[in-house]
């Protein structure tokens, strides 16, 4: 699936690529409108239904990303209450594995995310994979997120790359829309982000289940 001799760059997402996006669609969906409902003194389907879609209207925006924007939105400490789940923060069948043998080869391997630093914070400290990297890139700190063009720009502008010879590994479609706007040439997402969901059948892009579909060293001796 992937020639890894033309790759001189790797672009990893981490929430539902790297990570199980199971803590945050429990997050999100479940332990946050519960809260929300016990504070307010309101039906929690009540209000899983208003947070629902209040959060949708701002899916793809940095604001939908920042857990200091949803904090003061919703009158919780967002970030203390993402510390007391950070338990089940998990790491993806296979990664280390991937992980370590990118690391070892000629690539540069890059985590891209749009989680707020913040939240990548509570997370390393659970799982951290940061050693990894040559680079974290964090979109609140190039003021877009990965969805919108300003960030592909301004990532090329601080950290210089080739499109044409740059993997980006994401689950999220409008993301890598937005990266083959751009010009990045390999592109590649996950079926099964959420390992509590059901399979992805209709990705418009390429797609693995676990990464020792795609091991660097086998595709090389292969």
């Amino acid at each position: 699936m992937i020639d890894w001799d033309s790759i001189d760059t790797v672009l990893l997402d981490m929430d539902g690529t790297l990570l199980d996006l199971h803590f945050d669609n429990f997050f999100w969906t479940e332990h946050i409108p519960r809260e929300y409902a016990r504070r307010n003194n309101l039906p929690e389907q009540e209000a899983s239904d208003a947070l629902l879609a209040r959060i949708s209207q701002n899916r793809g925006t940095l604001e939908w990303y920042c857990v200091d924007y949803w904090s003061e939105q919703l009158d919780l400490d967002i970030p203390a209450l993402k510390r007391e789940l950070k338990h089940m923060v998990k790491l993806r069948p296979h990664v280390p594995e991937f992980l370590d043998t990118l690391r070892a080869g000629a690539q540069e391997v890059v985590l891209v995310t749009n989680a707020h630093r913040k939240t990548l914070d509570i997370k390393m400290e659970q799982v951290d994979i940061t050693p990894w990297f040559h680079r974290i890139v964090v979109s609140h700190e190039l003021a877009a997120a990965k969805e919108d063009q300003a960030f592909w720009h301004a990532l090329q502008d601080h950290h210089p790359f080739d499109p044409a010879r740059t993997l980006l590994i994401d689950d999220t479609e409008t993301v890598l829309d937005a990266a083959q706007t751009y010009g990045i040439a390999h592109l590649l997402t996950l079926l099964q982000p959420d390992s509590q969901r059901q399979k992805r059948i209709d990705t418009r892009f390429p797609g693995i289940h676990h990464f020792d579909e795609i091991m660097p060293g086998a595709a090389r001796t292969s």
